[in-house]
C-alpha cells in the first residue's frame, strides 16, 4: 500500500509526535508498504511562535494535493492540525478522498496555558478540524472516551511503542551520576510551561532531581531551581544511560495524551511518579509506579517498584502493534485517486 502522511511535526524536531510517525513509518516501511511523508521540510516555512523549533510551511492546498497525486496515495493520515494539515484536509474534501486524522497533542490545553483563554474556545477548532475524518486516531482508552464527550469521532485505538534496542534496564547509569545524592528523581521531556516541571522541581523528597531536556522555560527554572542538575538534551545511549541510571521517573505534566518517555522509563527499569491524570492512568500500573495529587508522595510509593517489573511490562509496548493499529484504520483511497 502506498501510504501519504501529512504532518506539521517532523524532524530535526524532537517531540513525541516525530517519534511517533519515524518509528510507525519504519514499521510500515518493514511490512512492505511505500509511505510518504509530507513535512514542512518540503517547503519555505516560519518559525511557530513561541515553539521556533515547529516550523510552519508556507505551501498551497495545490501545492500539497499534487504532491499526494503524483505520489499515487492508497491511503492518506493527516497527523497534525496546523498548515500542511489542514491544506491536505481541504484537498482531500475538495476532490472527495477520505481521510484518516489523529489527536496527539493537547492544543486547546496548551493554547489555553499559554494565552489564559478558555480550553473550550480551541475545542471547538478541534471539532471542525477532526470532524470530516474517517477516524480519528488516539492513543489511550481515556483519551477516546474525552474526544467522544467533545463529539470528535469516531475514534480508532493507535498506541505507542519502545525503542528496546536502545532502552534497557541493562544500560550502564550516566556518568553525571556518580557524585550525585540518591535516589535521583528523573524528567525527560520538553521544558516548557505547559509540562509543568515547576511542579517536580518543587518537590522535597531527599535525593537529586534531575533534568533532561531543554524548552524555553529551561533558563527561568535553572535560575529558580540551583539545586536541580539540567543535563540539557539528550539522545541515543546518553539517554538511555540518564534512564537506566535513575531511581524513579517523575512525570508532572497534567496536559499530556499519551507520555512516551513513561514507557520509555519503564522499559529501563525505572518506576514512575505521576499524577493520577490522562497519560499515567492509562499506562501506569500498581505494580510499576505510583499515581497522586502529592507528587512527593507518589515519588516515596514509586520507589518502592520492583524494577524487573517494571522492565518487563516497559517491554510490552510494540511499535509493530502500534503500526498494524495504524494500517487498520486507514481509508484505501485507490481507484479514486487515480479519476
Amino acid at each position: 500500500m502506498r501510504i501519504a502522511i501529512v504532518t506539521d511535526a517532523w524532524e530535526p524536531q524532537v517531540n513525541g509526535v516525530v517519534r511517533t510517525l519515524q518509528m510507525v513509518r519504519e514499521e510500515l516501511e518493514r511490512a512492505g508498504h511505500d509511505v510518504l511523508v509530507l513535512s514542512p521540510n518540503a517547503w519555505p516555512s516560519l518559525p511557530c511562535p513561541g515553539y521556533g523549533e515547529i516550523r510552519l510551511a508556507l505551501a498551497t492546498t495545490g501545492q500539497v494535493g499534487r504532491r499526494l497525486r503524483a505520489f499515487g496515495a492508497d491511503a492518506i493520515h493527516i497527523a497534525t492540525e496546523g498548515p500542511l494539515g489542514l491544506a491536505a484536509r481541504r484537498w482531500c474534501l475538495r476532490a472527495g478522498f477520505p481521510f484518516t486524522t489523529a489527536y496527539h497533542t493537547h492544543f486547546p490545553d496548551y493554547v489555553s496555558a499559554r494565552t489564559g483563554l478558555p480550553a473550550a474556545w480551541f475545542w471547538q477548532y478541534e471539532r471542525w478540524f477532526h470532524g470530516p475524518a474517517a477516524s480519528v486516531l488516539a492513543a489511550t482508552p481515556s483519551l477516546r472516551r474525552q474526544l467522544a464527550a467533545q463529539g470528535i469521532g469516531p475514534t480508532a485505538p493507535f498506541g505507542r511503542g519502545v525503542d528496546l534496542e536502545n532502552f534497557s534496564a541493562d544500560s550502564a547509569p550516566h556518568a553525571a551520576y556518580a557524585a550525585l545524592p540518591r535516589p535521583i528523581q528523573l524528567y525527560v521531556g520538553r521544558i516548557a510551561v505547559e509540562k509543568n516541571i515547576e511542579a517536580f522541581l518543587a518537590t522535597r523528597h531527599p535525593g537529586t532531581r534531575v533534568v533532561v531536556g531543554d524548552g524555553p522555560a529551561r533558563k527561568a527554572l535553572e535560575r529558580q531551581f540551583p539545586d536541580v542538575i539540567f543535563l540539557g538534551a539528550l539522545r541515543g545511549a546518553a539517554l538511555a544511560s540518564a534512564y537506566a541510571g535513575a531511581d524513579v521517573f517523575v512525570f508532572p505534566s497534567r496536559t499530556d495524551t499519551f507520555g512516551m518517555v513513561l514507557i520509555e522509563a519503564l522499559a529501563s527499569g525505572v518506576p514512575v511518579a505521576a499524577y493520577p491524570v490522562q497519560g499515567p492512568i492509562d499506562i501506569v500500573t500498581p505494580e510499576t509506579g505510583c499515581l497522586d495529587e502529592d507528587l512527593d508522595a507518589a515519588i516515596a510509593g514509586a520507589l518502592g517498584k520492583d524494577r524487573a517489573a517494571c522492565a518487563a511490562y516497559g517491554r510490552s509496548f510494540s511499535w509493530e502493534r502500534a503500526a498494524a493499529e495504524f494500517c487498520g484504520a486507514l481509508v484505501p483511497l485507490n481507484p479514486l485517486i487515480a479519476a
